[in-house]
């Protein structure tokens, strides 16, 4: 039979292993996995366990990121979301602003509360949510028959991958935020960088995104800076809705798409 302290030592061996370096978890699920709350208080007295902020741990020497975090609510936890919007946009590169170091908010997409531990996290950007029901139709990994999310690795040490937005997605999830999280200014500057979309996955969300506002607007920028791939899109397949959209006070109303935009916006690009 094997002895109290050789079952205790397999006990903290198999923690160890469970939780990547870099990566965390939380009460609840060493909770779920058998370790007692005066247990994990022993592992952080020893040394065997850190804990960066209340109800959140981490292995020992861990170098905290925010990619990292949420990689292990995606893999570890096993929370339903993704990075998206205008964070999606920026870890592909079409950031018009790109600067070294964390982004000062990062927006997660999902239909869960985020746990509240995420704004006691030492050195992080602020986390914003924002719900998924609203924006599409459907949801799913296959929500646009595929392609409309995708996957970016982090660092070695970080054994699982960051799950986000595909570029054509974060497009038009960033566009669901303007203009009163994003503004006009924004959303053209990066709009404008946007030449590799891919026309069929495109095609296939704007199909299915609920928000009109979405729609066209996504339509304008394409016009506006006279993207290659906009005469590839069914635009007879895409529902404009009807009536007219004051996105904008005292806006100059566009007639093809029914939206106000700023007048400090050419409409020719």
């Amino acid at each position: 039979m094997r002895s109290v302290a050789t079952q205790n030592a397999q006990k903290l061996n198999q923690l160890l292993r469970s939780i990547p370096q870099g990566m965390v978890v939380d009460a609840d699920w060493l909770g779920e996995a058998g370790y007692s709350t005066s247990l994990r208080s022993q592992y952080v007295a020893a040394g065997w366990l850190e804990r960066p902020a209340r109800g959140i741990y981490q292995a020992p020497a861990s170098v905290l990121t925010w990619e990292a975090v949420v990689a292990s609510l995606q893999h570890l936890m096993h929370r339903a979301l993704h990075v998206g919007g205008r964070t999606a946009l920026e870890l592909h590169g079409y950031g018009p602003y790109l600067s070294p170091g964390p982004p000062s908010s990062v927006i997660l997409y999902t239909d869960e509360p985020l746990p509240s531990w995420l704004r006691q996290l030492p050195d992080m950007p602020t986390f914003e949510a924002r719900s998924i029901a609203p924006l599409f139709a459907t949801e799913g990994s296959d929500l646009a028959g595929g392609g409309d999310r995708t996957v970016v690795p982090l660092d070695p040490s970080v054994r699982h991958p960051l799950l986000l937005s595909a570029p054509e997605r974060a497009w038009i999830e960033l566009l669901a935020d303007v203009p009163h999280r994003i503004s006009f200014e924004m959303a053209d500057a990066i709009g404008e960088g946007l030449s590799t979309l891919r026309p069929v996955l495109l095609q296939r969300l704007l199909e299915t995104a609920r928000s009109v506002k979405a729609r066209r607007l996504a339509l304008w920028f394409a016009d506006r800076h006279a993207q290659p791939w906009r005469e590839r899109l069914e635009r007879d397949r895409i529902d404009l809705g009807s009536g007219n959209r004051a996105l904008v006070p005292d806006g100059r109303l566009d007639p093809t798409y029914r939206i106000t935009y700023p007048r400090s916006l050419d409409a020719g690009g």
